[in-house]
């Protein structure tokens, strides 16, 4: 049975993260997907659109996960918890990346491709924007500085960022002091 069919049938023709039933396709989950019906899930445009990054994330559209990350295809789990870990900044998804389960070897699964997209892809805030050396960003919570003894309150412009190695954290200038802040607790100005 071709990999399309088998989806079909195991998704009852419906988006296997939000449960839409049109535009759907067959999605190899990254990094390393073998095409298998094991390695793959059949998802609507909206899901797979966002999280490749060509749409902005729209954080009421991924509510579906607190559904589908009960799903017992290890396949389903693994994209659940990587969109959820991708939102964590969110309190809903914060609170069911808590409550999530997952077997060692599908956990194992979820966070390589976590890794490999923190390694490869681009410094992003909390909603899922690009950010560039030069950029300026407006901070979504509070924060507590250690070693500095101060707390960058919400809403502080954070103006001029720097890259780091790391593509979730930013270097920039708080109160006069240079400080690595979250992306995901950023938001561009």
């Amino acid at each position: 049975m071709p990999v399309e069919q088998a989806l079909q049938a195991r998704s009852n023709s419906q988006c296997e993260l939000c449960g839409a039933s049109d535009q759907l396709t067959v999605y190899s989950i990254p990094p390393e997907s073998d095409g298998s019906v094991q390695q793959s899930a059949y998802l609507c445009h909206t899901c797979i659109s966002q999280m490749s990054g060509e749409q902005a994330i729209d954080i009421n559209h991924w509510r579906c996960l607190n559904d589908s990350m009960w799903s017992q295809e290890p396949a389903i789990q693994v994209l659940s918890y990587r969109m959820l870990h991708k939102l964590s900044s969110e309190s809903f998804a914060q609170d069911a990346l808590d409550m999530m389960y997952l077997e060692d070897e599908v956990r194992t699964w979820a966070e390589q491709g976590i890794a490999a997209e923190q390694t490869n892809g681009p410094t992003r805030d909390c909603n899922g924007t690009e950010l560039s050396a030069g950029d300026n960003v407006t901070l979504i919570k509070d924060l507590k500085v250690k070693g500095a003894n101060f707390t960058a309150k919400q809403g502080t412009m954070v103006r001029g960022i720097s890259l780091t190695d790391n593509p979730e954290h930013i270097e920039g200038k708080v109160n006069g002091t240079k400080i690595v802040l979250v992306a995901a607790y950023l938001k561009k100005a």
